[in-house]
């Protein structure tokens, strides 16, 4: 072992440790190392000695062991054969046993297998019994949705079919059965949807159809508030001042609370709307049911309006069924949304609102024009105020309906000033102008009543029958006023908020009928030739400038709208009060071409040589017609008008005597004619005088100081009469009236006049004839007295 390696050889140590290595693997370790640095033939070859010589160390050392134990070694082997074959019999016995046992080891298999087999079976029968039993509990669950279904238990069916899905199917999901039911379940989800959804129409559909009575019952519920209000106000008169579906109102009002859902008359079941909410909620399809519900009510709205509407219906059944229609939907619709979450939203209900509410004012504006009767009109309009109430209650805006009563009121009041303007006309028209007749005092207290007259004289002091100063149409028109404004006024009720409107509208039209349908057609008479028809037409026109200054306080009291202030003036008012100044102007053109027409009559002979005895015929005339006309024909007349009308015609008439002697055609006036002028001028003064009117008199003033200018020539002579005349301070004092140059002329005239009749006495020949009528000059004189005169025109 190491003893027997040289020292001195470089490989018996690497060898040592070859050999000592304990494993294969460390053997080779060792080796490579050697062989490496053994890489020519002589090392190599000194390595094969080496391991030579230690294999040949390690025979003879076996050699060695073997030849000390020899005959233990055969002993060792002899026993080693005994022992062989008893190892060989007891293997043949051990065979022998191993075929016995594995014989009955195959038979115990055989019957264990056997065993096995049965129990495999009877789990599989067991599994299998259970999968058969938990697939029935499915498939009766699967069946039960659909009886549940079938039994309207929408809510149910679909609580057990979640059921179902979530806890059954889990269970068996290994089988068929649970992948057939799972895709089923869509379907199923689909079936009780629709079946809600079917509920859902039919329940929209009665809806629907129960809309009118719906409203109706809404509308007899307003009526029955605006009643109690009514009532309650009448109690209370504060509480007038608060409208209906006021705050104050409501609280009134609050023990008479109705629920026009659910009352005797009308029951709104809401249930099936709940549980299709409840159910699409349940399928996380809220927002597709959002839409189909939406879509489902738009167009139940276009199937509730109709295409047209017949508001000719004498018992405006059409318009009712409509707004009732409406105000059900509606109705519906609110309570939808308090009811419901995120189901309508506010937007929604409006809009369907204002597309209904648009449709209705469409269809109801497209008739109102052929309406012909106001009874129909207010009838309308009491309806759309009713219904704007009701849905004013109910949070709805009524705004656009506020805009149609001002179209409705239009319509209505354009129909009464077309009907009251007829009347008027006719009334006008068909007049007598004659002062009314009165037989006993009932008609004349009625008279009194309707018209805006105050009398003088109290009804116990008249004498029947009696007549009244105005024509039968004055009380006529009285009466049409005030119906027209009553009639105006019945359109205004709580619900009409633009008041403001009836009275401009009222103020207007009044005006309008009045100026034109009464003022303008009775100054279209003014034309008669009749002083009677024109003296009456005056006292009409009086009378209605009264009547229209009460008429304005009138206005101011009735006014609807509290917010206006100020008075009320109509312009009929100035209007008639000019129409009476033009009355006045025509009776005094009737009057002075009456007078010119005497005048005219006068033929004075400038240059006469004879007196007179009395007043000239025309003269006498003339006083004559004064006097008639005055207690005849302006009789009627104020004290005032004919005084001022008896001093134009006066006025006139001394315009024109004056002019007589004053035309150019007038050459020389003599004695004797200056003599006959003055009498027909005393003639006419004496006239006045009777009368016992100081201002009627200074009327006469320059007529009476032009005579007795005349005639101061004859009897003083022309330089006495030129003296006194144009002195300052007596021709002031006594010719204060006499134009200068008018006096200076006739002045001229009488002295010429003068000199030819003493010519005449002491044989001179007499002078050239001139006519013995006269053309007068009316312009110079127009307008002395601030009276003008046309002859042209009159």
């Amino acid at each position: 072992m190491p003893a027997f390696i040289e020292p001195h050889d470089e490989f018996m140590g690497a060898v040592q440790q070859i050999i000592l290595s304990s494993s294969e693997t460390d053997y080779i370790d060792q080796l490579i190392p050697v062989m490496r640095d053994v890489r020519n033939s002589d090392r190599a070859a000194h390595l094969i000695q080496a391991l030579n010589t230690v294999s040949s160390e390690r025979e003879s050392e076996i050699e060695k062991i073997c030849n000390s134990n020899h005959q233990e070694f055969i002993n060792s082997v002899n026993q080693l054969q005994r022992v062989r074959e008893g190892t060989v019999t007891l293997t043949s016995e051990i065979m022998s046993l191993s075929q016995s046992i594995e014989t009955s080891t195959e038979k115990l298999a055989e019957q264990k297998r056997a065993l096995v087999d049965s129990r495999g079976v009877r789990q599989n029968i067991d599994d299998a019994t259970q999968a058969l039993k938990d697939c029935l509990e499915v498939l009766r669950l699967a069946n039960q949705v659909h009886d549940l279904l079938s039994k309207k238990n929408h809510y149910a069916a679909l609580r057990a079919l979640d059921e179902l899905q979530n806890v059954h199917l889990r269970e068996v999901t290994r089988y068929k059965i649970a992948e057939m039911i799972e895709r089923s379940v869509p379907a199923t989800q689909r079936l009780i949807a629709e079946a809600v959804m079917g509920d859902l129409n039919t329940w929209l559909f009665r809806i629907r159809e129960t809309s009118q009575f719906l409203g109706e019952v809404a509308f007899y519920h307003t009526d029955m508030r605006r009643t109690r209000h009514r009532e309650r106000a009448e109690q209370d008169p504060d509480l007038a001042h608060f409208k209906l579906n006021s705050a104050v109102e409501a609280v009134a009002d609050e023990s008479g609370e109705f629920d026009v859902l659910n009352n005797e008359e009308v029951q709104v079941d809401f249930s099936p709307l709940f549980e299709a909410v409840h159910i699409h909620d349940a399928l996380n399809q809220n927002d597709k049911f959002r839409l189909e519900y939406a879509a489902t009510r738009r167009r139940q709205k276009e199937l509730l309006l109709p295409t047209s509407i017949d508001l000719l219906d004498e018992e405006g059944g059409a318009l009712s069924s409509l707004l009732e229609s409406i105000a059900g939907f509606a109705i519906v619709e609110k309570a939808t949304m308090q009811k419901t979450e995120n189901l309508r939203t506010q937007t929604d209900v409006d809009e369907l609102w204002d597309s209904m509410c648009q449709t209705a004012i469409t269809l109801i504006e497209k008739e109102l024009y052929r309406i012909d009767d106001d009874e129909r009109l207010l009838k309308i309009k009491g309806v759309v105020a009713l219904f704007m109430q009701t849905m004013d209650s109910w949070g709805y805006s009524v705004a656009s309906l506020e805009r149609l009563l001002l179209t409705l009121f239009e319509v209505y009041s354009q129909y009464l000033k077309a009907k009251f303007s007829d009347d008027f006309q006719e009334i006008v028209s068909s007049d007598d102008y004659m002062p009314m007749p009165i037989n006993n005092p009932d008609e004349y207290e009625k008279v009194v009543a309707v018209s805006w007259y105050a009398p003088e004289q109290e009804p116990e002091q008249l004498t029947f029958p009696c007549v009244l100063p105005f024509s039968q149409m004055y009380p006529l028109c009285c009466i049409d006023i005030r119906n027209f404004l009553n009639q105006i006024y019945l359109f205004s009720d709580d619900n009409f908020q633009n008041t403001s409107v009836i009275d401009d509208t009222l103020r207007t039209s009044l005006d309008e009928l009045l100026c034109e349908r009464v003022c303008d057609t009775l100054v279209a008479k003014l034309s008669s030739q009749y002083p009677g028809q024109i003296v009456q037409i005056l006292t009409n026109l009086d009378h209605f400038e009264t009547a229209c200054q009460e008429l304005q306080a009138l206005l101011v009291e009735a006014r609807s709208s509290s917010s206006a202030a100020g008075p009320v003036i109509l312009k009929a008012t100035e209007k008639f009060t000019n129409a009476k100044k033009q009355a006045e102007k025509r009776i005094f053109e009737l009057v002075n071409s009456k007078i010119d027409d005497l005048i005219e009559t006068a033929e004075y002979d400038w240059t006469s040589i004879y007196v007179p005895a009395d007043a000239s015929p025309y003269m006498q005339e003339l006083t004559r017609y004064l006097s008639n006309i005055m207690h005849t024909v302006l009789l009627g007349l104020p004290i005032a008008l004919k005084s001022l009308i008896y001093f134009d015609a006066l006025s006139h008439i001394s315009t024109s005597l004056l002019a007589l002697p004053l035309d150019a055609h007038i050459k020389t006036i003599s004695p004797q004619a200056v003599t006959a002028f003055r009498l027909d001028c005393e003639y006419l003064v004496d006239f006045v005088k009777a009368m016992g009117d100081q201002v009627l008199e200074e009327g006469l003033d320059e007529l009476v100081q032009t005579t007795d200018l005349m005639s101061m020539v004859g009897s003083m002579g022309r330089e006495r009469a030129e003296e006194e005349f144009f002195d300052v301070e007596k021709g002031r004092r006594r010719f204060g009236k006499v134009d200068k140059m008018s006096g200076a002329e006739l002045l001229e005239k009488v002295s010429q006049g003068a000199v030819l009749e003493q010519n005449a006495q002491q044989g001179m020949p007499p002078p050239t004839p001139v006519d013995k009528k006269p053309t007068m000059n009316f312009p110079k004189f127009a307008g002395r007295f601030g009276v003008g005169h046309n002859r042209d025109s009159s």
